[in-house]
């Protein structure tokens, strides 16, 4: 294993449990830990919960269930496992797991048990122990995977690139597709305006029109333990996996600016295997956060009512970058006058689009756009 990334966790809610707490306390015990936390939330099912650790390269599956389907569940979590060439994932199975089906359990494919009542530090230990087993592939053999469009490799490839390992020698061939096609467009905006819903919702649309879309979705680092909890996925994944919806959570790190290291490297890569729009989405950014513009195409700035006045969307910094405005929350109280003073402090020239996510509102208008870009 790479020693200069930080481990890796994927925690799923499979089935029809209906609630959350346990896990979400696990992934503030684990992100202060170091780790950097991908959550998926409720209600996904074992072939999208291996779907999301095989995009985000996880060195762990944990799988919470307390609905008694184990069973059930973990030959299907075992099925999909070796289906997209992650075999070798371990899985962390936490629930009510009736103490003579754990051999059962194990064989079907299940590293370690952890019964509600464990103790934390043992789950942590446990964790820290079996990262240090995992391998990488060699790199002949990712970027042949990356050549023949394999996501596995082009996963292990982005996690590579994230830890600073040197590629500047190797450029993504053409082979396949064209490379360096991609449309990219960076969403930034403050926290809470509701990026990742946006783009859920704005991928599924392109999806519709046969495009396929990649995210780069970036979270905050702890600045004292260098954990992350990245949460932008669970806003995104809708149904059963789709093959042209790459969806990839990284870590800031100690980058400033609102992104993540090498996200620009990023971008390139996803372009060249062959994805038609990439959407690079920046942390919760600030009125300084302007790295973004030297990474995308085009710049949508999200915003919500009553999120400031004309004097505010008059000043420099995030406001200058922008190339295009999204009114999102649109169905919350405020929208009209918002939209107002937006267009009076910046005019005309750039396009204000106005939507809901929750509605499902505007969004076409904007897929429009982008379609008419390719």
């Amino acid at each position: 294993m790479n020693n200069h990334k930080p481990i890796r966790i994927l925690l799923a809610k499979i089935g029809l449990d209906g609630h959350d707490r346990g896990v979400k306390v696990l992934a503030r015990i684990f992100r202060e830990a170091g780790f950097e936390v991908i959550y998926t939330g409720l209600w996904q099912t074992s072939e999208s919960t291996m779907y999301a650790a095989m995009q985000e390269d996880v060195d762990i599956i944990g799988v919470s269930l307390l609905s008694a389907a184990h069973m059930t569940v973990v030959p299907e979590l075992a099925k999909y496992r070796k289906k997209l060439g992650i075999e070798s994932t371990p899985i962390l199975l936490g629930g009510i797991i009736p103490a003579e089906d754990h051999d059962a359990v194990r064989k079907m494919g299940v590293t370690e048990i952890f019964n509600p009542g464990a103790n934390t530090a043992d789950i942590v230990e446990s964790i820290n122990n079996l990262a240090k087993n995992n391998t990488v592939p060699p790199r002949d053999t990712l970027l042949d995977g990356y050549a023949n469009a394999d996501q596995a490799a082009l996963a292990k490839i982005i996690t590579q690139m994230q830890a600073g390992e040197n590629l500047t020698d190797w450029q993504p061939p053409s082979g396949h597709v064209p490379a360096g096609n991609a449309t990219v467009i960076g969403i930034t905006g403050a926290p809470g305006v509701g990026k990742s819903s946006f783009i859920g919702k704005l991928g599924a649309e392109l999806r519709r029109r046969n495009l396929k879309v990649a995210v780069v979705a970036v979270d905050p680092s702890s600045p004292i333990t260098g954990g992350a909890l990245l949460g932008d996925r669970l806003r995104m994944m809708t149904g059963k996996p789709d093959e042209g919806f790459f969806i990839r959570s990284v870590a800031s790190g100690e980058v400033q600016g609102g992104l993540g290291p090498h996200c620009a490297d990023l971008v390139k890569l996803l372009s060249g295997f062959g994805f038609d729009v990439v959407f690079l989405e920046t942390v919760g950014a600030g009125q300084s956060d302007v790295t973004i513009r030297n990474a995308v195409d085009h710049t949508m700035l999200l915003l919500m009512p009553e999120s400031g006045d004309s004097i505010q969307y008059s000043k420099a910094g995030i406001m200058e970058i922008a190339t295009h405005f999204v009114l999102n929350k649109c169905d919350l109280d405020g929208a009209d006058k918002t939209h107002a003073q937006l267009l009076s402090a910046v005019g005309e020239d750039r396009p204000i689009y106005r939507t809901s996510s929750v509605n499902s509102e505007g969004v076409p208008a904007i897929a429009d756009w982008i379609t008419s870009l390719r």
